[in-house]
């Protein structure tokens, strides 16, 4: 068992080495190769929807360090592995760390828009790690090397100190190759000395009845920290503003090419917009409002003019990732822009800097491209984009919706008149009336906060006379037309949750 145990712990010294040594060369040299963040990217893009939406459900916006993390697990255990395979039937120890390099070889090279020299990091991390592996079980081995010998002390602390000195390095130089990652560092600096510019149109003043001075309720313009984030790029990606272009292409009678300096040129407009992500079920929180600045798409389409029977805008992201939006919801007047502030800061780095998309009424994952560099405008029967391959629908409307904030699912609440309230939404037709039912009781009509556009969620309120006892409280919303929110519970897979937010609370 010691013999075991010793192998092993060379055998994930070895990977921890070998990762590090490619993790402070992906940084400076290869930006695009880390071992970690290209296998990761690869399981997202090969793992069923089913799995996605179930770590989202999980985890929310920490399902990225949760993949991280289980990616750290998986090489530890498969160097423990290789150490004790190498011990015991030499050379398959290393063949094992070979193929492990090949994957993410694999993974490096089929990353949309890598080439071969992404592919370094993973070579040298699988070769690093194998003539390590090689050297620590030549000192396991000890002078013996048909079988294993028996460690004594002064060979046995050698072999651990040894040991514990190549896992630390691979643990630095991981660390190191993080915070010396060139390209996020230099977008971050960038954007720290970055100014936005005034906007040409400003958007209206927030009502002075927008917002319900009700604790716990979420606030009517969601803080860029707060706002949820949910995307594939395990890294994100690092875009020096100097050299980022958006190119329109596709069937246009005229390509165009903007730079970042362009955009800032044109007169940019600001406007209050509400996302939505596809992922949120009933009563979740992957939804925020926020201010955003910048420059409608619909006349840069003007510039490009798509041809007769274009219907689609494929966007691409910096990263590979592509969304398929309807022409016409960047075309029909809506608010939908390039971004390029959030409630008075440039992009947050993660939520798209320099630029990304913003479109009313549709999820996001058919419009709220970040880190955007391409709009190709296409038609819906000849190009799909990357959760439309995935078996989620073409078109994604937002669906009506609304949710229960205060009191907090299971809290308990002191009898007498108690505050129930929360937010609803139509992006892009707006809220008409809310609802809230009591055991099971009539519909009673709550209060509404003063809209702020129909492109917007609204606050809402009731307050309840409340009896001891454990009560069920529901609402439901109702569109600025009259439809009403659906009731059927469904999953979100393929276009959207539906059903009614029910909670459960006890009063004494």
């Amino acid at each position: 068992m010691r013999s075991f145990w010793s192998a092993a712990a060379a055998g994930a010294a070895s990977v921890v080495a070998g990762v590090g040594a490619a993790e402070l060369v992906s940084a400076f040299v290869v930006q695009n190769g880390s071992p970690v963040l290209v296998v990761g990217s690869l399981v997202i893009d090969l793992s069923p929807g089913w799995l996605k939406e179930s770590v989202i459900g999980l985890f929310g916006t920490g399902d990225k360090s949760f993949l991280v993390s289980c990616l750290a697990v998986v090489l530890l255990v498969g160097g423990g592995l290789a150490g004790w395979l190498e011990l015991r039937r030499p050379p398959w120890g290393r063949v094992l760390i070979a193929i492990g390099g090949a994957v993410g070889v694999l993974a490096a090279v089929t990353r949309s828009g890598a080439g071969v020299m992404d592919a370094i990091p993973s070579v040298l991390a699988a070769l690093a790690a194998a003539l390590l592996l090689g050297w620590l079980t030549s000192l396991l081995r000890g002078t013996r090397p048909t079988r294993v010998a028996p460690i004594g002390s002064v060979s046995r602390r050698r072999f651990v100190a040894t040991t514990t000195g190549v896992a630390a390095s691979g643990i630095i130089a991981t660390v190191l190759g993080e915070l010396a990652s060139a390209g996020y560092r230099a977008a971050s600096a960038a954007r720290a000395v970055f100014r936005l510019p005034r906007p040409a149109k400003k958007a209206p003043a927030l009502p002075a009845g927008a917002s319900f001075d009700t604790p716990g309720l979420s606030p009517v313009v969601t803080p860029n920290a707060g706002f949820y984030r949910i995307d594939t790029a395990l890294q994100v990606p690092g875009i020096d503003p100097q050299a980022w272009r958006l190119r329109i292409t596709g069937k246009v009678e005229r390509e165009v090419e903007l730079t970042f300096a362009e955009l800032l040129a044109l007169p940019l407009e600001e406007s209050y917009t509400t996302l939505t992500c596809v992922s949120n079920v009933v009563g979740g929180d992957l939804i925020g409002n926020a201010l955003w600045l910048g420059y409608p798409i619909r006349h840069l389409l003007a510039r490009a003019r798509p041809v007769a029977g274009a219907d689609m805008v494929l966007s691409k992201s910096q990263d590979g990732w592509t969304a398929g939006t309807p022409l016409e919801a960047l075309t029909d007047g809506r608010n939908a822009i390039l971004a390029v502030g959030m409630n008075g800061e440039p992009l947050p780095l993660e939520h798209g800097y320099p630029v990304r998309m913003v479109v009313p009424g549709l999820y996001g994952y058919v419009s709220a491209t970040k880190w955007v560099v391409e709009l190709e405008v296409t038609r819906f029967a000849d190009a799909t984009a990357y959760w439309t391959d995935r078996g989620w629908s073409a078109r994604g409307p937002v669906k009506l919706s609304s949710r229960i904030d205060v009191p907090a699912r299971g809290t308990q609440v002191h009898a007498g008149a108690v505050t129930v309230a929360g937010v609803a939404w139509s992006q892009h037709v707006g809220i008409g009336a809310v609802h809230v039912q009591i055991d099971g009781g009539d519909w009673l009509q709550a209060e509404l906060a003063d809209a702020i556009s129909p492109d917007t969620w609204r606050q809402w309120r009731y307050s309840w006379q409340a009896d001891p006892g454990q009560h069920t409280i529901r609402v439901r919303a109702t569109d600025a037309t009259g439809k009403q929110q659906i009731v059927a519970e469904s999953d979100v897979i393929p276009d959207g949750a539906t059903g009614l937010h029910t909670i459960q609370v006890q009063v004494v």
